[in-house]
C-alpha cells in the first residue's frame, strides 16, 4: 500500500456502490402515479440523497400534502422495497472494492437510508462481504448532511477522517463527508447534479480515482 494512501475508503450505498436509484425512481413514479402526479427530473433532484426529514418535507412540498410526510415516506419505503428484489452494483464498483481490499484498505459504507432497505441491497447486489463496517441513518442520530455517519464510520473502522477517501454521487453526502474533514471524491449519478466535492470522475472505474486511492494501474 502506498504510504500516501487513505487508510480507508467510505463509500455511499444507493447510486453510488449500487444502481438502487433506479429502484427508488420506479417506486418514486408510483407514489406520485397513485396521486395524479407525474414524477419529473426536477423531483428526483430535489429527492436525491435526502434523508428521512428532509424527505418527508420534500414529499409534502411535491404532493401538496402538508403534514402528511410520515405516511407518504412509509409507503415509498414499501414500493422501494418491493423493488429490491434485484439489484446491480454501479460500473466499477466490484472491482474498485476488490483492488482496495487486495491492498489492504479498510473500506466501509454509509448510507442515508434506513437499515432493512440497505441491508435488502446489499444482499441482493452479493456485496455485503466486500464491507469491513456498514451505517445506515437508523445508527445516528443526526443522518447526512450532518458529518455523523462519516465520523462514526471512521470510528468504526479506527481511522482518522482526515485518513478517509470519501465517494459520493450526492450534494447531501458531499456535505457530510466535507464537514467530517475527509477527502470527498464525486461521482455523479443524475445529469445536472453539481456536486462541490474535492475531485469529481465520471465512475468508479475512472483511473484518476483510483490513483487518488493509492492503486497502482
Amino acid at each position: 500500500m502506498d504510504a500516501g494512501a487513505p487508510a480507508a475508503v467510505l463509500f455511499d450505498n444507493d447510486g453510488l456502490t449500487l444502481d438502487t436509484e433506479v429502484c427508488w425512481t420506479r417506486a418514486e413514479e408510483a407514489l406520485f402515479a397513485r396521486r395524479g402526479r407525474t414524477f419529473t427530473i426536477d423531483d428526483k433532484r430535489a429527492l436525491l440523497g435526502t434523508a428521512a426529514g428532509q424527505a418527508m418535507r420534500t414529499l409534502e412540498r411535491l404532493l401538496d400534502e402538508p403534514g402528511a410526510g410520515p405516511d407518504l415516506l412509509a409507503e415509498l419505503h414499501v414500493l422501494v422495497w418491493d423493488e429490491l428484489d434485484r439489484v446491480d452494483a454501479m460500473p466499477g464498483a466490484v472491482a474498485l472494492l476488490d483492488a482496495l481490499r487486495a491492498d489492504g484498505r479498510q473500506v466501509g459504507l454509509a448510507s442515508n437510508s434506513p437499515r432493512p432497505l440497505v441491508d435488502r441491497a446489499l444482499a441482493a447486489a452479493g456485496v455485503t462481504d466486500r464491507f469491513d463496517h456498514v451505517l445506515s441513518a437508523d445508527d445516528v442520530e443526526h443522518p447526512k448532511p450532518a458529518p455523523d455517519l462519516y465520523l462514526a464510520l471512521a470510528a468504526a473502522l479506527g481511522v482518522a477522517p482526515e485518513r478517509c477517501l470519501v465517494l459520493e454521487d450526492s450534494p447531501t453526502g458531499v456535505a457530510a463527508a466535507r464537514a467530517a474533514g475527509a477527502f470527498v471524491v464525486g461521482v455523479p449519478s443524475l445529469e445536472g447534479v453539481v456536486l462541490e466535492a474535492d475531485l469529481v470522475v465520471a465512475s468508479l472505474a475512472d483511473p484518476v480515482l483510483h490513483a487518488r486511492a493509492g492503486l497502482r494501474p
